[in-house]
């Protein structure tokens, strides 16, 4: 097996690792099984980050062509921002309940979809749009997992209590916080979008083409706005918006990965042939 893949498979392993922690630290209630899943999904970044590096040295190409290689990059996104908000809070320590096995599923699914010869990128679509539109998509991903990750804590503390339950920040800033999540997300995944319409003008001479793709995520940034709008206009809270950011993140994984992956589109370049 090349190095390349077998780091690739070593932070999988340990994003498994990640996930059953949390899992099991959720049922149990040991804090201690937290701090390993914590761990163990740092240690699992490094590898991750080293394929990514490795990918791209080689090639010399951005690492984001083919479907595979936009989920391993996405999830990055996720990992970074997930790592980056434990580190720096210390207070949803049960958050990776939702986030890792979700970066455990993508992740497993492209290793699948992972050919050891890595997609190049047509002339055609090379632009420096590409750049805006990628972190935008995959760091507004991160956002609204995380967003997800929370709303699904908050629905938890909710019916619980005593132990691990008491020692979350209260109901009012997880969904504070949950809130903040998908504002940032809603913001990037717009930037995704407006980007994603210039780089299709320099590339077919039209600002919007009703792709697929293009619909999808025009739905999944519209399902976010109304998310805001139900808060802001409408004040809404709370239980409600939990589920309503737990149900949303559906729609964001099917527009990022399941159109591209199942339909032919402009966005084809970025799929896998199966």
């Amino acid at each position: 097996m090349k190095p390349e893949l077998m780091l690739f498979w070593i932070a999988v392993g340990l994003y498994g690792v990640s996930t059953f922690s949390y899992i099991f630290g959720v049922i149990s209630k040991q804090d201690k099984l937290f701090t390993i899943g914590l761990l163990s999904a740092l240690s699992g970044f490094f590898p991750h980050v080293t394929v990514i590096a490795m990918r791209w040295s080689a090639t010399g190409i951005s690492p984001f062509i083919s479907i595979s290689e936009s989920i391993t990059l996405g999830v990055f996104m996720t990992i970074l921002v997930f790592l980056v908000f434990q580190f720096s809070t210390k207070r949803f320590r049960p958050l990776g309940l939702l986030v890792m096995p979700v970066a455990f599923v993508l992740m497993g699914w492209a290793g699948t979809l992972m050919k050891e010869v890595a997609a190049t990128l047509a002339p055609a679509l090379q632009s420096g749009w590409i750049w805006v539109h990628i972190v935008g998509a995959s760091a507004g991903f991160a956002s609204v997992l995380i967003a997800a990750g929370l709303g699904l804590l908050y629905l938890m503390k909710e019916k619980n209590s005593g132990g691990i339950y008491d020692r979350l920040p209260d109901l009012a800033s997880i969904d504070m916080y949950s809130y903040r999540f998908v504002s940032g997300g809603f913001i990037l995944y717009g930037l995704m979008i407006v980007s994603g319409c210039f780089w299709s003008n320099q590339v077919k001479g039209s600002y919007w083409g009703w792709d697929p793709v293009e619909v999808w995520s025009l739905v999944s940034w519209l399902t976010y706005g109304i998310y805001l709008h139900l808060r802001v206009t409408f004040g809404w809270r709370g239980r409600r918006l939990a589920w309503y950011a737990l149900i949303a993140l559906i729609t964001m994984i099917v527009s990022y990965w399941g159109i591209p992956f199942s339909v032919e589109t402009f966005h084809s370049g970025f799929r896998i042939e199966h």
